[in-house]
């Protein structure tokens, strides 16, 4: 049986989508994979999302993710604008709530296809991330290249559903340093369940310029909980004030780490690429 999915992204991060009111949908890791892979039948994504009925009172929805290497994840912020917009569009509303494994979330219209999430409070204890050993968060004792000239070091954890490790650095690096560097981080021992690695220059006390290396996808065009996991680690040590952008390549994500009850809220644009049919195989 085919199923019908839609292709979307925020600032270039892209996701298949599938709703499965109609029809369940258990995909296998290899699954996943093949339709994530970009070209040789692949559809092509950095995650795959999936749209379940609700399960508790007062959701839309319960949300389901998954990475590029077929893994379950915990998170996802631009998908999640993507879902709270295709949400919202579906019930004719300007606000929704839907329920994750990371816990419930909501979203806002914000404008022509711009929607803002209430992403929760972040995790900061070192068991959140979670680190193998117990560690201050703000500082952790890690550093990556040579011992007398690391090429970053002592960066700050955060977990947004999932887990992000944020290295500060003094100019934006290249997707090469980031892939070289962010790589050799993903699996470090000291995070038992991998880990988003982030690179973020502080230009200005409310612009932050980030590059991400995303867990299970690699380098990604834009990360979501990644923006919001690199605001919370620059409030966290002073570098920018409570509400920042957030720029990536293709464009920024307004990021506030609200002071009032400790919520990360995010807006964002989102982007509807096309519909289409995955091969009978892929369905699940």
């Amino acid at each position: 049986m085919s199923r019908t999915f839609l292709k979307m992204n925020g600032l270039g991060n892209d996701f298949v989508v599938i709703e499965t009111a109609t029809q369940t949908f258990e995909p296998t890791p290899e699954q996943i994979r093949a339709i994530a892979k970009r070209g040789d039948g692949g559809i092509g994504c950095d995650q795959v999302i999936a749209i379940d009925p609700p399960r508790a009172e007062g959701a839309s929805a319960y949300v389901r993710f998954w990475n590029a290497d077929g893994d379950p994840a915990g998170a996802c912020g631009n998908g999640t604008r993507c879902v709270a917009w295709l949400l919202m569009r579906s019930a004719g509303k300007t606000a929704v709530a839907f329920d994750t494994v990371a816990g419930r979330l909501s979203g806002l219209a914000a404008g022509e296809m711009l929607v803002t999430v209430d992403m929760g409070r972040p995790g900061l204890d070192w068991t959140q991330i979670p680190l193998s050993e117990e560690m201050n968060t703000e500082r952790v004792e890690l550093q990556v290249g040579p011992i007398d000239a690391p090429w970053v070091h002592t960066p700050v954890c955060v977990s947004m559903g999932n887990p992000h490790v944020v290295f500060f650095v003094d100019a934006p690096v290249s997707d090469e340093f980031a892939t070289k560097t962010g790589s050799l981080v993903e699996h470090h021992p000291l995070f038992p369940e991998g880990v988003n690695v982030g690179f973020a220059h502080i230009a200005a006390r409310d612009h932050i310029q980030l590059k991400v290396w995303e867990r299970g996808a690699g380098l990604t065009a834009a990360c979501g909980t990644g923006a919001c996991a690199a605001q919370v680690a620059a409030v966290r040590r002073g570098l920018t004030d409570r509400r920042a952008k957030v720029e990536f390549e293709r464009g920024a994500l307004t990021i506030e780490w609200r002071e009032s009850d400790g919520h990360v809220i995010m807006t964002g644009p989102v982007s509807m690429d096309f519909v289409g049919k995955l091969p009978e195989a892929l369905a699940a």
